[in-house]
C-alpha cells in the first residue's frame, strides 16, 4: 500500500543555531543552547497547550528541513567510522526527515515557547510537541547497541582570550560560529588523526599537544591536556585555501 500524509507545522522554532555544524551531538550537551519555539496563530494553539508548563520537558517532533534526500548507510560521528543503517541511529538523512528532540521547558508565554538544551536549528517547522514522562519514557538500563556511553570522555573546550575575541568578530561580521564548531568537532576524539579537518602540529614542554582543526579558509589551532580532559584553543588565523 502506498499513499501520501499531508502534515502542517504548527509553527517554527528561532535559535542561535543556524548552520549544521553548529549542532551538539544531542541537546543534553548544549547547557547553555536556548531557543524558542513560536506557534502559529488562530489555531486554538493557546488552549492546545494550557498545562504545558508543568512539565520540566517536552518532546519536540520537527523537520530537518535542510535535508533535501536521505541515505540507508550513514557514518554517525565519534561512535564508529563503519557506516550505519539510517534506522539505526539519530542523523538527520532519513526518508520522512522528521526529528525527534526532548528538550528542557524553561516557560510559556502565549505562544512562544521557551526551552534549552536543544539541538534544533533555527527555522525547523515544528510538526508536534508531547510531555516528557520518566516512569515510561526512560529506561537507563536497556542495550544502545553499536552506541558506546563515553561521556566520560568527554573533554571541556574553552577558548583564550585572543581566540575568543577573533570568534567573537568572525560570529558579528560573518555569522560564522566557530564557537560551536570547535567544541562539537573537538569535544571528543581531539586528536583523532583519521579524520581529515585535524592536523598535528607538535608537542609542547610541558606535555601538552598541539594541533590544528580547520574549517574553510580558517585554522584553529589548539592544545590537549589528556590528564585532565581539556581543550584549550589558543589561536585562529585565516589561511585561504589554494583555488584548485
Amino acid at each position: 500500500m502506498s499513499y501520501q500524509i499531508q502534515i502542517n507545522p504548527i509553527g517554527f522554532l528561532h535559535s542561535n543555531l543556524k548552520q549544521r555544524y553548529e549542532t551538539p551531538r544531542q541537546g543534553i550537551l548544549a547547557k547553555d543552547s536556548k531557543a524558542i519555539i513560536v506557534l502559529d496563530p488562530k489555531n486554538n494553539y493557546e488552549q492546545a497547550i494550557k498545562d504545558l508548563d508543568g512539565f520540566e520537558r517536552i518532546w519536540i517532533i520537527y523537520q530537518f528541513h535542510l535535508n533535501k534526500n536521505w541515505k540507508p548507510l550513514v557514518t554517525p560521528p565519534r561512535h564508529t567510522r563503519k557506516k550505519i543503517g539510517v534506522f539505526a541511529t539519530r542523523a538527520p538523512y532519513r526518508p520522512n526527515a522528521i526529528g525527534l528532540s526532548c528538550v528542557k521547558l524553561d516557560k510559556v508565554e502565549g505562544l512562544k515557547i521557551f526551552i534549552s538544551e536543544s539541538d534544533i536549528l533555527d527555522g525547523s517547522p515544528i510538526l508536534d510537541i508531547k510531555p516528557y514522562l520518566p516512569y515510561s519514557d526512560s529506561f537507563p538500563n536497556v542495550k544502545t547497541g553499536w552506541v558506546k556511553s563515553d561521556l566520560a570522555e568527554m573533554y571541556n573546550v574553552s577558548f583564550n582570550a585572543k581566540s575568543k575575541k577573533v570568534s567573537e568578530k568572525l560570529k558579528l561580521e560573518n555569522d560564522i560560529n566557530l564557537f560551536d564548531y570547535a567544541r562539537i568537532q573537538l569535544e571528543f576524539n581531539p586528536t583523532d588523526l583519521s579524520r581529515k579537518r585535524i592536523t598535528k602540529i607538535n608537542t609542547q614542554k610541558n606535555g601538552e599537544e598541539n594541533f590544528v582543526l580547520s574549517y574553510q579558509d580558517w585554522q584553529i589551532q589548539y592544545s590537549v591536556d589528556e590528564a585532565k580532559k581539556k581543550i584549550k584553543i589558543l589561536d585562529i588565523i585565516f589561511n585561504p585555501r589554494k583555488k584548485q
